[in-house]
């Protein structure tokens, strides 16, 4: 299963509001700003042609106070008004298991290439192991701007059920390690993973609790319950290569240079934030305007910074779904640095894509905005059989 699926659109019909305490235009105006932390790697600037958004943020005392009422902070953040995506900071360890995984990003990425076909699996459309010039950029070409190595850091094996490999190849199938060329990267890559999650599930308790404020919902039926059941949760560590100087102006003022405009299906995805580096030295980014970027729903494009020590979660389609669309996903996409100052900087960051597992039965409401051709009349799917059906209307449409 393709990790994110292209898509540049989204549902415009949102639910009654709770109570956000600004409008979002007020907030949107407030929030433009520079991150005042010299010493952080991050794009932080207002220098582009876009307005810069800082993210919601929720420290992780407040988060794991799972009696704490963070519904204001939810709706600012994942609301029908809001971004998609905040972000957790403060969180234990956190920095160093960052560093320590994004640092092999170029080492994994310069292994010989025998030994990289090697960590190859196409059975599974590359969702497992390493993936280079495999996925196309929105011109059409392939993308050989970066290479990415997927693994569960949960489980290496999800299931021996030779059926279930067969069908849902890219959640079913096992990890493949470069257990000789590069043994540290399973230990650095689920660690991190692990400790995304278990943030990620402290964060899903609390979209919870604002969701059945207005949305009735059993317990069994909530985010945090869909996704403690998972077996097929994704990492995905991804390496953007050196820019050759040939290269480093030639992209022209394409905002969705480095990753296209597309809307994660999944619940909840967890991302690092990127580090850069130069001869093995980490650099701050070069170019203010390269980042994350988002589309608002009411299609205005903002880019968004969040600390390197924090942990950013974005939105998918599932949980926007699953939620009546009290969490909504946006569009986004990521721009490369461009000018001479780029060349021979490189890139890394990783995400954590959580997702129901494939025999999850989904109850979808009665009135569902996103894909709802997609959806029987009796409103149950499992997540493996919307997946297949979400692919096939991506792959109808791309043809």
């Amino acid at each position: 299963m393709c990790q994110e699926l292209m898509r540049a659109c989204s549902s415009k019909i949102v639910p009654a509001r709770l109570s956000l305490p600004l409008p979002f235009d007020q907030r949107l105006a407030r929030r433009i700003s520079c991150n005042s932390n010299s010493n952080s790697m991050s794009c932080f600037s207002s220098s582009s042609s876009f307005p810069t958004l800082q993210t919601v943020t929720i420290t992780h005392s407040q988060l794991k106070d799972a009696n704490l009422d963070l519904s204001i902070k939810i709706e600012e953040g994942f609301g029908p008004n809001g971004l998609g995506i905040l972000s957790i900071s403060d969180v234990p360890g956190y920095s160093l298991l960052r560093q320590n995984l994004l640092r092999l990003s170029p080492r994994l990425a310069s292994l010989p290439e025998e030994v990289k076909n090697k960590l190859e699996d196409p059975h599974s459309r590359y969702n497992f192991g390493w993936s280079h010039g495999k996925e196309k950029l929105e011109s059409g070409k392939a993308d050989l701007l970066k290479g990415s190595f997927y693994a569960n850091p949960i489980l290496d094996i999800p299931t021996t059920e030779a059926s279930l490999i067969e069908r849902y190849p890219s959640y079913c199938g096992a990890n493949i390690w470069p257990d000789k060329a590069l043994p540290e990267l399973e230990v650095a890559f689920k660690a991190l993973g692990k400790l995304i999650l278990d943030v990620g599930l402290m964060l899903a308790h609390h979209c919870d609790r604002y969701v059945s404020k207005g949305l009735t919902i059993r317990e069994d039926e909530g985010l945090k319950q869909l996704l403690l059941r998972s077996r097929c949760h994704k990492g995905r560590l991804l390496h953007y290569f050196q820019t050759q100087r040939r290269t480093c102006t030639q992209y022209g003022d394409s905002t969705s240079s480095w990753c296209g405009w597309h809307t994660d299906h999944g619940s909840l995805t967890g991302l690092t934030c990127g580090m850069f580096m130069r001869d093995a030295i980490e650099l701050p980014c070069p170019d203010s305007a390269a980042g994350l970027y988002i589309k608002t729903r009411s299609d205005q494009i903002v880019k968004v910074v969040f600390g390197e020590d924090e942990i950013a979660y974005q939105i998918g389609e599932t949980a926007e779904i699953l939620s009546g669309a009290y969490l909504c996903a946006t569009p986004h996409c990521v721009r490369a640095p461009e000018g001479e100052e780029a060349c021979g900087i490189e890139r890394s960051t990783f995400a954590l894509f959580m997702q129901p597992d494939w025999d999850e039965k989904l109850n979808f409401p009665t009135e569902v905005h996103l894909h709802p051709e997609l959806i029987p009349s009796n409103g149950a799917l499992t997540f493996g059989e919307y997946s297949e059906k979400l692919l096939d209307k991506y792959y109808h449409l791309k043809k």
